[in-house]
């Protein structure tokens, strides 16, 4: 899942210049990208780190780069066989990418209302 979704996120119009502007080590990210998913939705404990200030960090982020990334990540999980862990997986990545979108203009406009993502 990991790979396919970040693979078509690579190749995307929209997301792959933010990722392959941002990432220098696809291999070490990818580990690491494997590692949270199999700690959200396995419940292993592979992953220790904070997703939040690095996607603050980021330049130039968007409500509409954060839906796309949201079509993205429904277009893998609908092809997964296995329908439990595909729908806990967008469910995660639905709250996952509300939350981030939600630090990330809390972080650059703290005195704004939060706009919402529309649903993938």
């Amino acid at each position: 899942m990991v790979h396919t979704f970040y693979g078509k996120a690579r190749a995307d119009d929209a997301l792959g210049p933010v990722f392959n502007g941002m990432v220098h080590d696809w291999d070490e990210h990818l580990a690491t990208l494997s590692d949270f998913w199999s700690a959200v939705l396995l419940g292993t404990r592979r992953f220790s780190g904070m997703p939040m200030p690095k996607h603050v960090a980021m330049p130039n982020l968007s409500a509409a780069l954060f839906e796309r990334w949201l079509v993205l990540f429904a277009e893998t999980t609908d092809a997964l066989p296995n329908r439990a862990l595909a729908d806990a997986a967008q469910e995660m990545a639905e709250r996952m990418a509300r939350s981030l979108w939600y630090g990330y203009q809390v972080s650059r406009n703290p005195d704004q209302p939060l706009t919402e993502l529309r649903p993938a």
